[in-house]
């Protein structure tokens, strides 16, 4: 991945308005617009992504749902979970979304690593596990070549929500967060490691 890509530390923000921001972004961009990766935090929210499937939703109990044009089926975000939005040119970066998709989960396959963590994909349920539970999720827009949405790593959160769902559509699939297997775990270094990582 190139390295002229503008890194932005938004803090926690707004799923919704962070959402429009991202998609207006995305429309307004002209060749001169630069790539980014938006940093952030969520409060509470389940996102439902655009072909996902309402039964997935077991009882979301007082946390809002959103429905969002990210590819994938329902996850859940919220405080200590980092998000990383990908903000990228395709053509620019002389790469396709399924590189990119690659790259990512990579990246994050790396990150563990940096952390002394072995981690693993599997096959046809996108996203980054340690022992068979799911530590990264991922889902990503591509609108005119121009990518949107992105990753979420669990660190230091509270991970009972997924409970209420099943999770990117898979029944029984368990979730795990950084912070049980690094102490003192933070996000902001995990936000500081993914993205040097994913850029070199």
């Amino acid at each position: 991945m190139a390295t002229n890509i503008e890194i932005r530390q938004l803090g926690l923000v707004n799923y919704n308005e962070t959402c429009l921001a991202m998609q207006t972004y995305t429309a307004e961009r002209t060749d001169t617009t630069p790539d980014q990766i938006w940093c952030v935090e969520h409060p509470p929210v389940f996102t439902q992504g655009r072909h996902g499937k309402p039964e997935h939703i077991i009882n979301p109990h007082n946390v809002p749902v959103v429905q969002t044009d990210r590819g994938g089926q329902v996850t859940y975000h919220g405080p200590g979970q980092a998000v990383i939005y990908f903000l990228i040119d395709l053509s620019r970066q002389k790469t396709g979304i399924k590189d990119l998709v690659c790259h990512i989960e990579e990246s994050v396959i790396k990150l563990m690593q940096s952390y002394g963590l072995k981690a693993h994909l599997i096959e046809s349920a996108p996203g980054v596990y340690i022992d068979n539970k799911k530590i990264a999720s991922l889902g990503l827009r591509v609108k005119h070549g121009k990518t949107y949405h992105g990753l979420s790593i669990n660190v230091d959160m509270n991970l009972t929500p997924f409970s209420y769902i099943n999770p990117c559509g898979y029944q029984g699939l368990q979730m795990c967060q950084l912070s049980e297997f690094v102490e003192g775990i933070t996000l902001q270094d995990v936000f500081n490691r993914f993205t040097k990582i994913h850029l070199n």
